[in-house]
């Protein structure tokens, strides 16, 4: 996985009034802090005065400068007040997400002065930016060394990451067409282009077909060579001979290669039955294998491809996404269910498991190629872009692993804080069974990136975050 961190536009807020040195001082420190943490930037150095904004007519000026740069995102940080008209003009002329803070106020000088008023200049900042339509994130009032500056920005990051997919253009290939009994994954796919600029790019399934054996066909002898080493470490079962293996390591590439061609973040494949009769075998290992490059979206469901995108931006690609399935509660825990699903990237396999390559436990086939793993520990977000009669939204919710039964397939049991919420919200909203979980506590990032989408609304799943 690979991720660029979005180019932030660091725009040091000061005013004629308090102390200029203070500022300087402070616009320094923020400076030195987003090295440290290997945040991007771009500063107003060599371009203002002082390299802070004061006063109003510095807007054009600064707005020019950071559209040359091409910037993702605005950061405010104000250093001694703020000058108010400068920060709303700025962030409504640039139209980008705007992240407001400001480091808190120390006690006054012996003789009752200040250095500053950052609080103030921040509630006057907030008013304006919402006075001309400008969304943006509050990180409290704190000090450089506190936790919520670092872990207020790392959420901005996320979110803007995020909510680029459904601004900026995202495209996803759709290997194959919907299959008719899967209702649920109905979608507009003209409002996607229209309203989220998501382009859905068809990819024929019978070029893909022979593109996959042919190049199985004309790597045989490496293909074989991989799959004697893979035998070393995963159980792999039910093939008489080695050819419908070869065909799932050459489907690999080939997705691979598909993606890189035409710039494609996420997969949507048909799943069956056109590929398994073709291949001889079922083909969830090869999507196993991609998802830990290209996120893998089944039984053509594209609403889910995109809430896969959104949970591994948000998480700053730090692992790979899994659209996975509630299919049962469990047995005797009433605050959890079993995420399930086949497919899953290989990464995610619990580490005192074994990947197994074996058959299909629900349907009646004597082909092989269904993965079969436990999922490993751990926090987990999950969350489902969706959407009826053209109202859009992203439910979000965030949970833990926990003990359960062993069952078939990719698995792990989650454990939510009330599940009847979960699931009436489930239920009663435009939702499938589908949901994209990832690893790690992503929750605050998305809820965040629903305010930088247009016409997308948040649904949260967490009982205490309604």
């Amino acid at each position: 996985m690979t991720f660029r961190k979005p180019l932030l536009g660091l725009c040091p807020i000061g005013k004629f009034v308090f102390s200029n040195a203070d500022a300087l001082r402070l616009k320094g420190l923020i400076q030195a802090r987003l090295r440290q943490w290997q945040i991007p930037f771009v500063d107003l150095e060599g371009v203002l005065a002082d390299g802070l904004v004061k006063d109003q007519a510095q807007v054009d000026t600064v707005v020019a400068h950071f559209r040359q740069a091409g910037v993702d995102a605005l950061f405010m940080p104000h250093c001694n007040f703020g000058t108010e008209g400068a920060v709303g003009m700025i962030g409504r002329k640039l139209g980008l997400p705007v992240l407001l803070w400001g480091p808190r106020d120390e006690a006054p000088l012996p003789d009752g002065s200040r250095l500053r008023d950052t609080l103030c200049g921040l509630f006057a900042s907030s008013n304006v930016l919402g006075k001309l339509g400008v969304r943006f994130t509050y990180i409290e009032n704190c000090r450089l060394d506190e936790p919520p500056l670092r872990a207020g920005l790392e959420t901005f990051l996320g979110a803007v990451h995020a909510a680029a997919a459904l601004s900026r253009g995202l495209r996803i290939g759709h290997l194959g067409q919907r299959i008719d009994f899967f209702w649920t994954t109905i979608i507009n796919e003209q409002q996607l282009l229209e309203r989220f600029a998501v382009e859905v790019l068809p990819l024929d399934m019978v070029d893909f077909i022979r593109a996959s054996q042919d190049r199985a066909a004309r790597g045989r002898a490496g293909y074989a060579k991989e799959l004697a080493e893979l035998r070393q470490t995963t159980t792999i079962e039910g093939f008489p001979e080695d050819g419908p293996m070869l065909n799932v390591l050459a489907m690999r590439d080939q997705m691979l290669a598909l993606a890189a061609d035409h710039g494609l973040e996420t997969l949507a494949v048909q799943e069956f039955t056109s590929l398994v009769e073709a291949m001889g075998a079922y083909c969830c290992y090869a999507e196993s294998a991609v998802g830990d490059t290209v996120t893998i979206a089944y039984e053509s469901d594209i609403h889910g491809a995109i809430s896969n995108v959104l949970v591994q931006r948000a998480s700053g690609n730090r692992a790979a996404a899994f659209l996975s399935e509630f299919v049962i509660r469990h047995p005797t825990n009433d605050n959890a269910g079993c995420v399930w699903h086949a497919g899953a990237p290989l990464s995610l396999c619990a580490p005192d498991d074994r990947v197994r390559i074996g058959k299909h436990w629900i349907l009646p086939s004597p082909l092989s190629g269904m993965t079969h793993f436990r999922l490993k520990t751990g926090p987990v977000t999950m969350a489902r872009f969706d959407g009826h009669h053209g109202d859009y939204v992203l439910a979000v919710g965030e949970a833990h692993t926990c003990d359960g039964p062993a069952t078939l397939n990719n698995y792990v049991w989650v454990e939510v804080d009330n599940w009847p919420h979960w699931e009436r919200t489930l239920m009663e909203g435009p939702f499938i069974h589908h949901l994209a979980m990832n690893y790690g506590r992503y929750g605050a990032a998305l809820r965040e990136a629903c305010r930088y989408v247009p016409g997308l609304n948040l649904i949260t799943l967490n009982r205490n975050q309604g």
